[in-house]
C-alpha cells in the first residue's frame, strides 16, 4: 500500500483511513488490495502485482480500461467544457447521445433523462411512472410491483422494490414504503399467482419492475425471454407501466445489445448505466416511450417531471458515452460476447463435478458459479488475488463479467483459476 497506508496482513479496513467502503463490515474485512492503473484487462497494484479483471468494474468497463478512443473524447470534451447546468440549457454531447440512444432502443423509446447512478434513473422511472397517472387522472395507482430476487439500487425508494429477503435493506423495513412483491411468472403456478394478484390489487398498481433475462445482484439469476413476454402482457392487459432494469443487462451483456431485444418487447420505460460510459464516467439514462413523455405535456406546470441532478447530462459524461456508442458501431463487440460465452460454457464446465457445486450456468458474457453455501467469500476473493486475478464472489456466487475485449488467454486464466480454486476448497 501507498500513501501510508497500512498493509499488514492482520490489518483490517477497519485501519484503513478515513475510507468507509461499500458493502463491507469494516471491523471484519481484510485489508483491500490498492490499485494504481488499469489497462485492458488489467489491473496494477501498488505492491507492482497485477491481475487479471474478471469484474470489469462492476461490469462497466465492457471495452476494457483506458481505450484510447474514450480517452480521447474525453481530454477534447475536458478541454472545451467539462460541465454547464442542464436546467434552461442544452449542450451537443447530451443531445446527440440522447438521439443515438434512441435510435438503438426499440419501438418509441425515444424521450432521454439523464442522471449520474443506476439507482437514480431507477427512481426517476418510479417517479415517472407514479405521475403518469397522476397526469392522465388516474386515482389510486401508487404502488410499484417487483419481484423476488430482483435488485434496483440502495437509495431509499429503490430499497421498497428490492428483494427484502437478500439481506442488504432488511434492516429498513420499517422505514421504506410498501410496495408490492410477487414471484418471477416463470412457470404455471407462479403465472396463475400473479395473475390473480393483478386481478385484486391491478387498480393500485403504477409499474411493474423487472431485470430483463438476469437479476443480477439478487444472485445472478436466469430467466427465458417468454418471462419479459407474459410481463408486458399481463401489463397492457392491467393498464400498468412496465420498467425494465437494464443498467447491468445494457449493451452486450447478455448477447444482444439490450437484453428486451431477445424478447422482442418495447418496456415503456427503461432505465441504463453502467456500460454507458464503457466505464470510464458516471451517468445514468431513463428513457421514455412518447405516450409516457406526452402525458408530462401541459400548460400547468404542476404536470412537469420535477427532477433534475445537479451534475445531469454532465458534457464529459456525454462525450464518453458517444465515444462508448462509437465502439459499439465500430468493433465487432456482440461477436466478441459470443465468443465470450462458448469459452466461459466450456471451461467453467467442470466445475460442475466438483462437491458444493450447485449450478453453472452462462448468458452472454456472464459466466455463473453457484455454490452451495459460501461461508467466507473474503477468503475466497484472497485466493483469486494471490494467483493474479481479481474475482469478487457474492452471496453464493462466483461469477465472471469480463471486459469484451478480453483475449481467449485472460478469460482462460481466469477460468481455470476458479475451477482450480474452487477443487482446492472442495
Amino acid at each position: 500500500m501507498s500513501r501510508n497506508a497500512p498493509s499488514a496482513s492482520h490489518l483490517t479496513a477497519a485501519d484503513l483511513p478515513n475510507l468507509w467502503l461499500p458493502y463491507t463490515q469494516m471491523q471484519t474485512a481484510p485489508f483491500p488490495v490498492e490499485a494504481v492503473s488499469t489497462s485492458g484487462s488489467r489491473i496494477t497494484l501498488a505492491d507492482g502485482r497485477e491481475l487479471v479483471d474478471g469484474v470489469a468494474a462492476w461490469w462497466t468497463a465492457c471495452h476494457g480500461y483506458s481505450h484510447p478512443h474514450i480517452h480521447e473524447a474525453l481530454i477534447r470534451q475536458a478541454e472545451r467544457m467539462p460541465h454547464v447546468m442542464f436546467g434552461g440549457m442544452v449542450h451537443e454531447p447530451a443531445i446527440r447521445l440522447a438521439a443515438r440512444l434512441a435510435a438503438m432502443l426499440p419501438g418509441d423509446l425515444e424521450r432521454v433523462f439523464f442522471t449520474d447512478s443506476g439507482s437514480v434513473a431507477m427512481e426517476v422511472a418510479i417517479k415517472m411512472a407514479v405521475q403518469y397517472h397522476i397526469n392522465r387522472g388516474t386515482e389510486g395507482r401508487t404502488k410499484i410491483l417487483s419481484f423476488r430476487g430482483g435488485y434496483h439500487g440502495d437509495t431509499l425508494g429503490m430499497m421498497s422494490i428490492c428483494d427484502p429477503e437478500e439481506g442488504m435493506h432488511s434492516l429498513f423495513a420499517g422505514v421504506l414504503p410498501e410496495q408490492v412483491l410477487a414471484d418471477l411468472p416463470v412457470d404455471a403456478d407462479s403465472m396463475a399467482r400473479l395473475e390473480a394478484l393483478l386481478a385484486e390489487r391491478g387498480d393500485s398498481i403504477a409499474a411493474m419492475v423487472t431485470e430483463p433475462l438476469v437479476q443480477g445482484a439478487g444472485g445472478m439469476l436466469f430467466h427465458a425471454p417468454d418471462v419479459l413476454r407474459r410481463l408486458r402482457e399481463l401489463c397492457d392487459r392491467h393498464g400498468i407501466l412496465l420498467i425494465l432494469d437494464e443498467i447491468f443487462t445494457g449493451f452486450g451483456r447478455t448477447g444482444t445489445m439490450f437484453a428486451c431485444e431477445q424478447a422482442g418487447i418495447v418496456p415503456d420505460i427503461v432505465a441504463l448505466s453502467k456500460a454507458l460510459t464503457g466505464g470510464t464516467m458516471a451517468l445514468a439514462a431513463t428513457v421514455a416511450r412518447r405516450g409516457v413523455f406526452e402525458a408530462f405535456l401541459s400548460d400547468s406546470a404542476g404536470q412537469a417531471l420535477m427532477h433534475g441532478p445537479t451534475f445531469m447530462a454532465n458534457p464529459l459524461a456525454c462525450a464518453v458515452a458517444n465515444a462508448s456508442l462509437d465502439l459499439f458501431e465500430s468493433e465487432p463487440r456482440l461477436e466478441q460476447v459470443a465468443a465470450i460465452s462458448a469459452q466461459l460454457a466450456q471451461e467453467l464446465e467442470p466445475c460442475r463435478t466438483l462437491p458444493g457445486v450447485k449450478d453453472v450456468r452462462v448468458l452472454g458474457a456472464i459466466g455463473v458459479v453457484e455454490l452451495e453455501t459460501l461461508d467466507n467469500p473474503d477468503a475466497l476473493r484472497r485466493a483469486f488475488v494471490e494467483r493474479g486475478v481479481w474475482i469478487r464472489p457474492f452471496r453464493n456466487i462466483v461469477y465472471l463479467t469480463p471486459a469484451f475485449t478480453i483475449t481467449p488467454e485472460d478469460l482462460r486464466r481466469l477460468t481455470t483459476t476458479i475451477v482450480d480454486v474452487l477443487r482446492e476448497g472442495a
